[in-house]
């Protein structure tokens, strides 16, 4: 169980936000009621990780499809969490492991879920915890909380299309969530690129399709969101050339079955990727 004064410290922290810890170790909170409300009114997700120190532009990595993952406490002194935002599926275990910096850390969930322990200098020492339940887990390491030292575990089940290899693929691009668009037995689709999405134009619109055989695919550039190509990874096809001006600048018609993948080059890390199914 958490103690008392990690308890009072989190709770109070959605409300004032993350002020010294020697300020909120004098609090208490009523009862779970009051803690669990509290946490309930906190700032958004997006507020929460723009306050996390993350060297990079903050985003949630995905590991559902990946090995469990490991968070590093303070890399190189950075008073942060590497990853600071994940999304797992349920029933995976996180591994927290301390990297063995001058300062003592803990990891202690928001809502009381998971609780380290008392503040840890030891480089090696490992903390774990298995998410059984769906939700999003917000947690902190005590004495650097309100330096920034904040992180984030999102539990929620993989996409499930039926195609393993889509899903996979693009698992963490654009809130895909296993929708497939059925464009069987049309001649010509057209694809949007530079579309909304990714935190910015950044995505394929529609980003996964199912078409027949013999059906031309068309890809039609926005303008927006800067230059981009399409690129396959299972078929030596692709435009050869970064456009930024909008129109239409490849198309390609698919006379054999199966999943074909492709993503824009420049922003493939982005989330800039697609697949096209053909039955």
């Amino acid at each position: 169980m958490p103690s008392t004064n990690r308890r009072a410290f989190l709770g109070a922290s959605t409300v004032l936000g993350l002020g010294t810890l020697a300020g909120f170790k004098n609090l208490r909170t009523a009862d779970a009621r009051t803690e669990t409300s509290a946490i309930e009114n906190d700032d958004s997700l997006d507020d929460w990780l723009a306050t996390a120190n993350d060297p990079r532009t903050p985003r949630i990595r995905d590991f559902r499809f990946d090995d469990p993952p490991t968070v590093y406490l303070d890399v190189s002194n950075s008073k942060s969490f590497s990853p600071p935002a994940i999304k797992v599926a349920p029933d995976t275990t996180v591994t927290w492991e301390w990297t063995g910096t001058d300062r003592e850390h803990n990891v202690v969930a928001a809502d009381g879920t998971f609780d380290s322990g008392a503040p840890d200098g030891e480089a090696g020492t490992t903390f774990e915890y298995t998410f059984e339940t769906e939700g999003t887990y917000r947690y902190v390491s005590e004495p650097q909380a309100e330096a920034g030292m904040k992180g984030v575990v999102v539990v929620e089940s993989a996409p499930s299309s039926g195609y393993p290899t889509v899903d996979e693929w693009l698992v963490d691009t654009n809130e895909y969530d296993g929708s497939i668009t059925d464009r069987t037995d049309e001649d010509l689709v057209e694809i949007t690129t530079g579309a909304d999405g990714n935190g910015g134009n950044l995505a394929f619109d529609p980003h996964a399709v199912t078409v027949s055989t013999e059906t031309t695919i068309r890809w039609s550039w926005t303008g927006s969101g800067g230059g981009h190509d399409v690129a396959f990874e299972d078929a030596d096809v692709g435009s050869e050339t970064i456009y930024a001006e909008p129109g239409v600048h490849f198309e390609h018609t698919f006379n054999e079955t199966g999943v074909f993948r492709y993503a824009c080059r420049p922003h493939r890390g982005l989330g800039h990727r697609g697949a096209i199914v053909v039955e």
